[in-house]
């Protein structure tokens, strides 16, 4: 191991690259250039990625076995002066240029031995990575939070008829834990997407060098498996500058984003005055800085407002990638903070959804004056066709009913059957019957319809779902 030497230190802040450039960087390009207030977060995976590198340049005989040890040594005190105390103010470049530089005070001249046969091109694409994939599990698992949480509303509310809304339109009545559900498996789908992404990330890009691979007889599945990575690149030219991954985590979130947004906006319009049909507790709302009544679904509109930040990050990386010629480039600085705020605003809203479904309640004496049964004229339709009569013409027979209805001011269920068979003979003194909820409900008998037993099925199979998770 080398000695420690005062007087071999580089610089605070020296660039990497500065025997290539005469003098200093102008001060109006050293913003512009840093990213270390962006990059320090990757800090431990980059202590990683250059801990295993060491031992693969040790197995291929660029290093001794002492200085492997001696580097991996640093590289760990290193790690944590980075842990105690704040260094992202730091005159360093990047993280990269900082590890080197606290390696450089702890080994001494021996930290200039770690980068050989690494390019930052690959090294911080291997650290990208290695926090991707961390932060995807991390998701993963808040996302399941919320998924169990909605499974367990439904689990609370079979027994709960609600109107089921197209166009926002009230268009058949539905158990509450069929609308509850239908939250359930937008999420089931995120998940399984994510699952998808999680391959395309766990990809090992080191050893690639910048462009053309490592000049060393460097082991990279020895390197894989220390890393934990699925497999390893292809191509070192597509390997430095491979994002791809950014833009399907990216989209991930984004879509998750959408997914919670239109599950708020149910929960803020349930919530109004004008349906009532579900309270949010007090945990999760707000009031009015000037009228004393309000109660505001502020958890909801958050998440909902939040879901236009995560597209706009999805946009932002699309935009970076489109125009890149082959091969590292500059521009690829810019990929990582939107992805950082992505993750960043999903894992704070995550648990505050599942927070906010875990509270809520539904307000079943108001659900109950709020349903129309008008909504039930579907199930009219399905009598006459019963009854031989083709849809066309039961569903062209039961609209005219409708209208006689509203020209009488009065419900459907309050005409006389002499209503009924003026418009259509196959009426029988039974056509009452069918102005049930529980029967209308009943008979949506088919996989994924809204009956009980094809509810209590969505259940079992979302709790397997969650059990596989």
């Amino acid at each position: 191991m080398t000695a420690h030497n005062k007087d071999s230190d580089p610089p605070k802040g020296k660039p990497l690259w500065s025997g290539r450039i005469k003098g200093s960087m102008s001060p109006e390009m050293e913003p512009l250039n840093r990213s270390l207030d962006v990059d320090i977060r990757l800090w431990p995976q980059d202590v990683q990625g250059s801990c295993s590198w060491t031992k693969a340049l040790v197995q291929a005989g660029v290093l001794t076995k002492v200085e492997g040890e001696g580097l991996v040594d640093g590289l760990n005190k290193v790690a944590e002066r980075i842990a105690a105390a704040d260094y992202s103010g730091a005159p360093d470049e990047d993280i990269h240029s900082l590890v080197e530089r606290l390696l450089h005070e702890e080994v001494g001249d021996l930290a200039g031995k770690l980068h050989t046969g690494r390019s930052r091109n690959d090294q911080v694409a291997t650290d990208f990575r290695l926090w991707g994939i961390e932060a995807t599990n991390t998701i993963k698992s808040e996302l399941r939070d919320v998924q169990a949480s909605l499974l367990e509303w439904a689990k609370g509310s079979l027994d709960i008829f609600i109107p089921g809304y197209t166009h926002l339109q009230q268009g058949q009545p539905v158990r509450a834990a069929h609308w509850v559900l239908s939250h359930f498996w937008p999420l089931e789908r995120d998940q399984q997407l994510l699952d998808a992404v999680s391959a395309h990330v766990s990809v090992l890009p080191l050893g690639s060098g910048a462009i053309a691979g490592c000049p060393f007889s460097i082991d990279r599945e020895f390197i894989r498996k220390d890393l934990g990575f699925d497999s390893i690149s292809e191509n070192s030219i597509d390997a430095v500058s491979d994002r791809d991954w950014v833009t399907e985590l990216s989209f991930a979130i984004a879509r998750i984003g959408v997914h919670l947004s239109r599950l708020s906006e149910d929960l803020v319009l349930f919530g109004s005055k004008e349906f009532g049909f579900i309270r949010l507790s007090d945990g999760f709302s707000t009031g009015s800085s000037l009228m004393p009544q309000k109660r505001n679904p502020d958890a909801a509109e958050l998440v909902r407002g939040k879901a236009g930040r995560l597209v706009g990050n999805l946009m932002a990386i699309l935009t970076i990638l489109k125009g890149l010629p082959t091969g590292y480039n500059r521009d690829l600085q810019e990929d990582k903070e939107n992805l950082f705020d992505s993750v960043d605003n999903l894992l704070m809203l995550l648990p505050a959804v599942a927070g906010t479904l875990r509270t809520a309640e539904f307000q079943v004496d108001r659900i109950e004056t709020s349903l129309d049964v008008q909504i039930l004229a579907t199930d009219l339709a399905d009598y006459l066709v019963k009854a031989g009569v083709p849809f066309r013409k039961a569903h062209e027979a039961v609209a005219t009913i409708v209208r006689i209805s509203e020209d009488k001011s009065v419900a459907i269920d309050c005409l006389e059957l002499n209503d009924f068979q003026s418009v259509h003979s196959s009426f029988e003194s039974d056509v009452m019957d069918v102005f049930s909820w529980d029967r209308s409900v009943e008979a949506r008998v088919a996989p994924g319809g809204t009956a009980l037993a094809s509810v209590q099925s969505q259940i079992q199979d979302a709790e397997a779902k969650l059990q596989d998770l």
